[in-house]
């Protein structure tokens, strides 16, 4: 299967990239500047581009059985909309490709699972620090529960750069659950693999924590 992976240079890029390889899959992966990123491999397409600029996005889909997206932003400022905007552009392109397939990380906290996130998280970190990010994050994610497109939600707790390891829990809803509010990014890569080959969170937006 040939997947297109948006943000490849992020941490979790990398880790969808890396693992993907290793699963024989042939891998593209869409960046802003291949300077930096250093991954070669033999079945490791690596194409530029700008999510925002929607004829360097048009080109890189077609061909592809799956999309995976792992996009990320450095800023947290009013009216920011880079996640989503792009989002809709991967998302048109998509379906004017006829590539069907598209696996989103987000994030823990956001639509139903407001209130799933630690506490900490909730009362500070989201308040001071990511208030904007996450307005975004919630108009991508309408934007892509609003597309006809055979999409999957992957919502992360906390993000760390620990190993693969794939004992993590998954739901559609942690809601009185006893979470540890924290996944590796290695273990989220592997999940949202996982979605590649199968139907069981198609249309769903999916929980995933240790």
């Amino acid at each position: 299967m040939k997947l297109l992976i948006f943000g490849a240079s992020g941490a979790t890029g990398r880790q969808l990239v890396q693992q993907a390889l290793d699963q024989q899959f042939s891998v593209t992966a869409f960046v802003r500047d291949p300077a930096k990123f250093t991954l070669a491999h033999p079945n490791l397409r690596v194409v530029p581009g700008d999510i925002l600029q929607a004829d360097t996005v048009e080109a890189a889909v077609p061909g592809h059985d799956a999309v995976l997206s792992a996009l990320g932003v450095n800023r947290n400022q009013v009216g920011e909309t880079t996640l989503s905007d792009g989002t809709q552009t991967i998302l048109e392109a998509m379906w004017r490709h006829g590539v069907k397939r598209f696996i989103c990380e987000t994030s823990l906290g956001l639509g139903n699972s407001r209130g799933e996130e630690s506490l900490l998280f909730r009362r500070l970190i989201r308040p001071l620090f990511l208030k904007h990010v996450f307005a975004d994050k919630e108009r991508q994610e309408v934007l892509i529960q609003a597309s006809p497109l055979d999409w999957v939600i992957v919502r992360p707790a906390g993000l760390t750069n620990g190993p693969k390891t794939g004992g993590y829990k998954v739901a559609l809803s942690f809601a009185n659950a006893r979470i540890k509010g924290r996944i590796s990014r290695a273990d989220v890569a592997d999940f949202m693999l996982k979605q590649v080959a199968t139907e069981a969170f198609v249309g769903r937006a999916v929980g995933i924590s240790y």
